[in-house]
């Protein structure tokens, strides 16, 4: 009989040494874990509890939602930066690079403060494996504890329950909105997907949602935990006015109080949550100051142009529901006489047939351009997939069927569009990170 021979694990690889780059970092965390999504919590627990004896003495404002997420942390963070406070923000993902995803007093963590706290966190670790986001969040609150801030943004990467984010209790919580993305994770129905986002919610403490038709599962938890809940539509409204001027305003009206909101670039539902939350943290800021903020507030990435003649816009909304909301802005933009030409380019996990069906209205011209990058599409199966819908037939309101342009990557795609553009019409580059980032890369 043969002896059983022993099976040899492999190694995890050995973690960078002193005076190791934030990207040798990067490409380290890649490897340290089997999968690129683990939800739960108790693995970062143990890591967390080994960093810090006890909670960090600042105030945690944790925010959730479907689309919206990033435009409500910097909105938040200029208002509380406006009231004096020290604020650090996590949020991901990066556009270009990873050092976006954590900004203390509104500036990006420089490389020294980000490899530090990298350091520290494997340290911490041991023998816990971590996933490359839950290590990163880690590592985000290592620096912003370090930079002794006041405030802590912190967006939530998936979901909420089971999200890294979630392992430290919030002062306030903000859910955004609530549609269906990440299916495979979250669910298909928003009832389910509303339960995992309330569940950054915590017994007795503030929370604003955005979502004027918030599913009931969020309605219930709110409700189980005695949370003082602030819902859109019921305890806060955004209204259009037209002025003396004939000019177009948004206002919002939460309880006796009256804001002027931007119009624009940002997502108004956004906006006005993060408002509404400042309103809980810091009552006494003034009116004045809070208006000033806003109009000051940019997000790299959202519907943020960057060509004139034509116009040419970037935007990250990747799933239906931010889809719908840029093709309304789209509209608002659009002349008689004016054209709009979409480049197109998403990850195969995502809903491209439902992406393409909320743009259609507005959408003249297409260029469908290749992702090269771990799940991307490329063009001939973008194609592909919206053609098997019929969608190429029904893309567009208008009497003829669009144009449709398989392209091999964004900026070959960038250049047909602008080759066929006119100087009035529009050129919208959408549908993920990856899409916007190489844009970005390109024109800037």
């Amino acid at each position: 009989m043969s002896q059983p021979q022993n099976k040899q694990k492999s190694r995890p690889p050995e973690a960078p040494g002193g005076g190791a780059t934030v990207d040798q970092w990067l490409s380290w965390l890649e490897l340290i874990h089997p999968t690129e999504i683990d939800l739960g919590l108790d693995r970062v627990l143990v890591v967390l509890r080994r960093l810090f004896r006890k909670k960090p003495a600042v105030r945690v404002v944790t925010v959730a939602g479907t689309n919206g997420k990033g435009s409500t942390v910097a909105t938040l963070e200029a208002l509380l930066q406006a009231a004096g406070r020290r604020t650090g923000a996590y949020t991901s993902p990066h556009l270009q690079k990873y050092n976006e995803r954590i900004r203390i007093d509104g500036q990006d963590i420089d490389d020294a403060g980000l490899v530090s706290a990298f350091e520290k966190v494997e340290a911490a670790r041991g023998s816990v494996t971590l996933t490359y986001f839950e290590f990163g969040t880690l590592a985000a609150f290592v620096a912003l504890a370090e930079a002794g801030v006041q405030d802590w943004i912190l967006e939530v990467g998936l979901g909420g329950r089971l999200d890294a984010v979630n392992v430290l209790d919030a002062s306030l919580a903000i859910i955004t909105s609530i549609d269906i993305d990440h299916v495979a994770f979250l669910g298909d129905n928003r009832e389910v997907i509303g339960f995992e986002k309330a569940g950054i919610l915590r017994p007795g403490i503030p929370a604003v949602v955005a979502d004027v038709d918030a599913p009931r599962s969020v309605i219930q938890q709110a409700e189980a935990q005695k949370v003082a809940l602030i819902l859109g539509g019921r305890d806060y409204t955004i209204q259009e006015a037209r002025e003396d001027s004939g000019d177009i305003t948004t206002r919002l009206h939460v309880q006796e109080a009256r804001f002027r909101l931007p119009s624009g670039p940002l997502p108004v539902q956004s906006v006005a949550a993060a408002v509404v939350a400042v309103r809980v943290l810091e009552p006494g800021l003034e009116k004045d100051v809070i208006e000033t903020a806003l109009f000051g507030v940019k997000v790299p990435g959202r519907f943020e142009r960057l060509g004139r003649n034509p116009d040419l816009y970037v935007d990250v909304g990747h799933n239906p529901h931010a889809a719908g909301w840029l093709c309304k802005r789209l509209q608002a933009l659009k002349g008689e006489d004016q054209k709009v030409f979409a480049v197109y380019a998403a990850l195969a996990d995502k809903d491209v047939e439902g992406v393409a069906s909320a743009m259609a209205p507005v959408v003249d011209d297409w260029y469908l351009a290749g992702l090269d990058v771990p799940r991307g599409l490329d063009s001939v199966a973008l194609w592909q997939r919206l053609e098997s819908g019929s969608l190429f037939g029904k893309l567009h309101d208008g009497s003829s069927s669009p144009q449709v342009k398989a392209c091999s990557s964004v900026a070959a795609a960038i250049s047909e569009a602008k080759a066929n553009a006119g100087e009035k019409d529009i050129i919208i580059v959408f549908g993920s990170f990856f899409t916007v980032a190489e844009a970005r890369t390109l024109l800037l």
